[in-house]
């Protein structure tokens, strides 16, 4: 739902029946986003915003800052389609799986450890260094990024033979191990993701990452060059207007392993989980830390009323389930509203929404507040 060329909404014209993209009716319109959005972003709407249901995971990716994603887009354009970074957040509709960002240094030594297999692609030397790494000796963090950048690229580098059958060592030790003791949930993942990609150095990667579940309505925001992937579950995914996915396994699609080893910040540690704060007894607004979006979440109850305040903005409304009506202020007219529904709203209008007999769930995704209040 927006205005990006690989995939791009439409608008239906209520009058005529007539049907345009999101993207041209803006260019036509562009007051429609109001002063500082146009300001900042020009006729362009800079969110994207998106439901995903991941029944297979996702690719180990990352997405490029803003200087890297037009070096990317001039030197490969076919592959990365866009010159704009691409910050993202998900909101989980349900129990939401995902690996993000890299484990601490504790939990690094003890995977090493304990885990023969990675010796058998990566640098043993660089293996042992790290093992040998403190908190004291590790120079502001510059020393275990060093480390861990090195092993991971060398990992990462592998070639398909190695990769798979590190993996396949994996699978087997951790298949024989269930016999005698419980698996952990990321030996457990291991074992899934091996499943759904056989031999795939992924497999192996996944041990570096955190491996994060959320709770429906909790939410997780990735900032740039922060390595993740989808695991499992269904979410509310809203992001900047960009399609860049520098990717390195879990996938079939075109990989750049140079690119994403190159790129990460090798930052530790568990990331940061929303959970969001009360507008209203119904509503529940995410703020991430970036300028282009936030999402606000209503659960309304049957025959139960909200209104959204008029915002300098420009807002993508969703129908995630039930049925009701939505009020533009200024107007007369109700517009029945169901699940699937999705509705454009113009900067500086006023949304009122009734929910039918029973429970009515919508998303709203716009320009970021604080943004809009400092400009």
């Amino acid at each position: 739902m927006g205005v990006h060329d690989s995939g791009p909404s439409f608008v239906v014209s209520g009058d005529d029946n007539g049907e345009s993209s999101l993207k041209d009716w803006i260019a036509q319109n562009p007051a429609a986003l109001g002063h500082k959005v146009f300001t900042n972003w020009g006729p362009h709407l800079p969110f994207l915003f998106k439901i995903l249901s991941v029944a297979k995971a996702l690719s180990i990716q990352a997405h490029p800052d803003k200087e890297l994603a037009k070096q990317l887009h001039k030197s490969h354009p076919i592959a990365y389609k866009d010159d704009n970074h691409k910050p993202e957040m998900a909101l989980a509709l349900s129990e939401f799986h995902a690996l993000c960002g890299f484990i601490s240094l504790q939990e690094l030594k003890d995977m090493l450890q304990n885990t023969p297999e990675i010796k058998e692609v990566v640098n043993a030397e660089d293996a042992n260094q790290l093992l040998q790494v403190n908190d004291e000796q590790n120079d502001g963090g510059l020393e275990i990024k060093s480390r861990l950048k090195s092993i991971f690229t060398r990992l990462m580098s592998a070639s398909k033979e190695a990769a798979a059958e590190s993996a396949s060592n994996l699978k087997n030790r951790l298949q024989r191990e269930s016999q005698g003791r419980e698996l952990t949930e990321k030996e457990n993942l291991v074992l899934q993701l091996e499943k759904q990609y056989p031999g795939d150095v992924g497999v192996i990667a996944a041990l570096f990452l955190n491996y994060v579940k959320l709770k429906p309505g909790q939410a997780l925001y990735i900032g740039a060059n922060e390595p993740h992937a989808y695991v499992a579950g269904e979410c509310i995914e809203v992001m900047a207007t960009s399609d860049n996915v520098v990717r390195a396994g879990l996938t079939p699609k075109y990989r750049d392993v140079g690119t994403l080893c190159s790129m990460l910040t090798y930052k530790q540690g568990r990331p940061e989980i929303l959970k969001g704060f009360a507008l209203n007894r119904y509503t529940t607004r995410y703020l991430p830390p970036f300028d282009e979006f936030e999402v606000d979440r209503c659960l309304l109850p049957g025959g139960e009323s909200a209104v959204f305040p008029a915002v300098e903005g420009p807002s993508i409304f969703v129908i995630a389930s039930g049925e009701g009506a939505m009020l533009t202020a200024g107007s007369s007219t109700r517009d029945a509203v169901v699940e699937g529904d999705v509705v454009f709203a113009t900067a500086d209008t006023e949304i009122s929404v009734r929910a039918g007999r029973t429970e009515l769930h919508l998303y709203r995704a716009g320009v970021n507040s604080r943004f809009l209040q400092i400009l």
